[in-house]
């Protein structure tokens, strides 16, 4: 890994916008969706994926029979994680309310769930249940009464998908399953087609082309984000295995090329360790060349010339993941203002929050922690305003309303208000 004192290091974010062939390809596969429905995405199943699709929709029986594919020990994690993450996300529920004013006047908020989501989950050799659950239970334990997935085929030449993503959808209560895939997908979610009705919002993750789609859609329907590679930072001091450091960058680096591993230290002794480590670790690692690239391109390990540095670096970085590992972690928990997720301590390896422990795994990638947030149940809300005026409080503000909308150039807006005022004998002349 490369090993430069901090203050040297620029690290190199790029949004990944497409090629213009990309872009173009994208935006006739919408359109294409958008005038023809079923028929284009049955055509482009055969184009794209090599599958002769009938029946577009999952049926029960298929969902039931994908039970039985799954291994036991496969089941019981899944129950485990969505009993976790469902008990996490019911804390973030909010509630309407009403503020009564001492005039009478009544202000307050009320919170909707989205009537329809709909879930873009990879298939093939990206089928990762695990997000399923991420993004299907927040929006259930907002309320959305309707939430749809749609995944591709797991197979050239055959309708079926991976079972092990059916049981997941299923345990996440989503029933309504579509075999569509890429970004006719997206469009089909946007827009609608004969057999799949239009959804409010389209959440997860999927390839070049998908995250092309949502940006393209986005103002039809709501998207949660354009997702960027992934990313990890470890902060920590000479109190820190190096094995565990090496271990948590690798967990990221394996991702894909464009991942994102740093070390931040004020340890030359751990710096120097977990670079020997990470050496060792990538001999075995079935990904290697892919986390062996990830580490080469955009791996780092930095120094520092003291922790509080370091929390500085650390917050320029906006990281994804977060992990601390120092003799008194939440000493500098405060510290940290820009993080997708910050894990605690040697125990809190970064796969713990991917999987289990019940806070999303679906975060700010690309330094937009610094302004955005994990995957939430307010993601999943809306909320209106809500405003009863009372007669003596128009007359007591009355005046203050039409000054302003006068100085906008807005007369209409001030004559609202003056005709009221005029009626109740209140009216400036």
């Amino acid at each position: 890994m490369r090993m430069m004192p901090a203050s040297e290091f620029s690290l190199q974010r790029q949004v990944e916008y497409g090629s213009e062939e990309q872009n173009r390809s994208v935006k006739s596969i919408i359109e294409s969706v958008r005038l023809e429905g079923d028929a284009a995405l049955r055509r482009f199943a055969q184009q794209f994926d090599g599958v002769a699709v009938g029946e577009l929709r999952v049926s029960e029986a298929e969902i039931e029979a994908a039970y039985a594919q799954v291994d036991e020990s496969f089941l019981a994690a899944i129950r485990g994680a969505a009993a976790n993450i469902r008990r996490f996300h019911e804390k973030q529920k909010r509630t309407s309310w009403m503020d009564l004013q001492p005039d009478g006047s009544i202000l307050g908020q009320v919170m909707r769930p989205l009537k329809r989501v709909g879930l873009y989950v990879p298939g093939g050799k990206a089928a990762y249940p695990s997000s399923v659950l991420m993004n299907a239970i927040p929006a259930q334990v907002a309320g959305v009464p309707e939430i749809v997935m749609v995944t591709p085929p797991a197979t050239a030449g055959v309708e079926g998908i991976d079972p092990h993503i059916l049981v997941a959808a299923a345990e996440a209560g989503v029933r309504e399953i579509y075999r569509v895939g890429g970004a006719q997908a997206v469009a089909a979610l946007a827009y609608g087609t004969e057999s799949i009705p239009a959804a409010d919002k389209i959440v997860g993750p999927g390839n070049i082309y998908v995250a092309l789609a949502k940006r393209y859609v986005f103002g039809v329907v709501d998207i949660d984000s354009i997702a960027g590679p992934s990313e990890i930072v470890v902060l920590a001091d000479d109190t820190a295995d190096a094995a565990y450091v090496a271990a948590d960058l690798l967990s990221q680096a394996e991702h894909d090329e464009m991942a994102s591993a740093i070390l931040v230290t004020p340890s030359q002794q751990l710096a120097q360790a977990v670079a020997a480590e990470v050496a060792r670790q990538l001999e075995s690692l079935p990904k290697r060349d892919i986390a062996a690239q990830s580490i080469r391109d955009n791996g780092a390990i930095l120094t520092v010339a003291s922790l509080e540095e370091g929390v500085r670096v650390v917050n320029q970085l906006a990281p994804e993941h977060l992990e601390i590992l120092v003799a008194d972690p939440f000493q500098y928990l405060s510290a940290i203002e820009n993080a997708g997720a910050i894990f605690l301590g040697p125990y809190s390896s970064e796969p713990v929050g991917d999987y289990f422990a019940g806070p999303n795994h679906v975060l700010p990638t690309n330094g937009t922690a610094r302004f955005s947030s994990p995957l939430n149940v307010d993601h999943f809300m809306k909320k209106s305003s809500v405003i009863y005026y009372s007669k003596e409080a128009l007359l007591q503000n009355g005046e203050q309303i039409i000054a302003l909308a006068q100085h906008e150039g807005l007369e209409a807006h001030a004559r609202a208000i003056q005709i009221r005022l005029q009626k109740e004998g209140n009216a400036r002349g």
